[in-house]
């Protein structure tokens, strides 16, 4: 990695950061200047392992060459099209390969700029398309508890983690919630997915029937719940719940904006569980991060829903002034390019036997009260501090940055993504330094 031209800004305060402790930080700020690969240079010349793929999302690791050199080559020859009523190739060559990755069934991309977004527009075209089928009395959307799916208002009201809602009101009405599928007393120190709690799902039927079905528009879902500390799905649970969606109606949203792009070793967690739901929300790995860009997978019913009427007529009323930019449509090319070159979007089930022993190696470490794994996600729940909660963890955060390793912390939940290119010799460079980290710990 090149060694940075300017260590340090000269004013840290106009920058409000988000989801951060901003006079924490600036008090004393921890600056990325050059990434490559599996690993991010700091202001100061350290490198640090990328333990979390950037911020879920660097699938393929940083500054890859065939990423690098479309983005190039695309702002020269063509910086910007618009996406209303015009189009540009490669927004249709990039749709025809992704749509080779999904599922059966699954076959109209709609871009988006990030996670939220995708979010926000399947939630729309989830009410609009019972809209358009005569069932406008389908307007209530379930989320889960603790489930997280982006910033918007939509995406709030449907998500389930407390402080992401408190501040805001009261977001969306005709919104409720079933019960998180997280049980240390059962499942803890899990490998791979857990054996009890199937009967979760059950909550679902419960939530339809208290509102009647002909209200229901849709359920949102994260197959495996990442923001919120990597919950993994009881074994039956996703089969139950896309069962109980057919038996009434109700349109099953996949929030894939993590699991999306071989984070569990198979293109989408559709694919590794086996379960096929009607929309899927995918941001993060689209672009391997480098570049703002979401998409919405939608089945073929739910697009040709829309596809009536006079043909001048605009079908859906929603878009976005960067939906399919050019550059980031040549950033996804590249970046699939990669992934299939590298063999990426299947490499996390290489991996997997040897991260999960890397996860639960750590559980009889102080303070542990469990380890969780799936793919190449993982997580380390810390008992919290009496009064002082996420405190632990955030104090393990810093500590294993100044270690030379980058972590992700919820609550007292250490969070592990790392890109999809990590070696057997980094994933135990990573964990031998999180025991040294979590062993120091008060």
């Amino acid at each position: 990695m090149n060694a940075p031209t300017r260590v340090v800004p000269n004013n840290l305060e106009a920058f409000w950061m988000p989801f951060t402790a901003n006079r924490q930080f600036k008090a004393n700020p921890r600056l990325f200047v050059s990434a490559k690969d599996m690993h991010y240079r700091t202001a100061d010349g350290r490198e640090v392992l990328d333990g979390t793929a950037g911020l879920w999302c660097c699938n393929a690791g940083h500054s890859r060459p065939r990423i690098v050199e479309a983005i190039q080559n695309q702002v020269a020859e063509l910086d910007y099209a618009p996406a209303f009523q015009m189009g540009h190739p490669k927004a249709f060559e990039l749709s025809s390969r992704l749509i080779q990755l999904t599922p059966k069934g699954i076959d109209h991309v709609f871009y988006t700029n990030s996670g939220s977004e995708s979010v926000e527009t399947a939630l729309k075209m989830a009410i609009a398309y019972h809209r358009v089928k005569g069932e406008g009395s389908r307007f209530r959307l379930i989320g889960r508890e603790r489930g997280y799916h982006g910033v918007n208002f939509g995406g709030v009201s449907v998500g389930g983690i407390v402080g992401n809602r408190k501040m805001f009101g009261t977001l969306l009405t005709g919104v409720d919630h079933i019960r998180h599928t997280h049980d240390l007393t059962r499942n803890a120190f899990s490998r791979g997915q857990p054996e009890y709690g199937a009967e979760f799902a059950e909550d679902l039927e419960r939530v339809i029937q208290l509102h009647d079905a002909s209200t229901v528009a849709a359920v949102i879902v994260e197959p495996v719940a990442g923001s919120t500390g990597v919950l993994i799905p009881p074994k039956g649970y996703l089969e139950r719940i896309r069962a109980i969606c057919d038996k009434y109606g109700v349109l099953l949203i996949f929030d894939e904006v993590i699991t999306g792009f071989g984070r569990l070793g198979q293109p989408f967690a559709a694919d590794y569980f086996g379960v096929t739901p009607d929309l899927m929300t995918t941001a993060k790995g689209i672009t391997s991060g480098v570049i703002p860009m979401g998409a919405v997978f939608v089945k073929k019913e739910i697009h040709d829903a829309f596809m009536n009427g006079p043909e001048h007529l605009i079908e859906f009323f929603h878009g976005y002034t960067y939906s399919a930019n050019p550059v980031a449509c040549a950033a996804a090319l590249g970046t699939l390019d990669t992934y299939q070159e590298e063999g990426l979007l299947t490499r996390a089930a290489e991996l997997a036997d040897h991260w999960a022993d890397g996860v639960h190696s750590l559980k009889d470490l102080p303070h542990v009260i469990d380890t969780r794994n799936l793919g190449l996600i993982g997580a380390i729940e810390l008992e919290p501090i009496a009064g002082q909660p996420t405190k632990r963890a955030f104090t393990a955060f810093l500590d294993a940055y100044e270690k030379g390793l980058l972590i992700r912390t919820t609550g007292d939940i250490i969070a592990l993504s790392p890109p999809l290119i990590i070696t057997k010799a980094q994933i135990d460079q990573l964990f031998d330094t999180l025991r040294g980290v979590l062993k120091a710990l008060d």
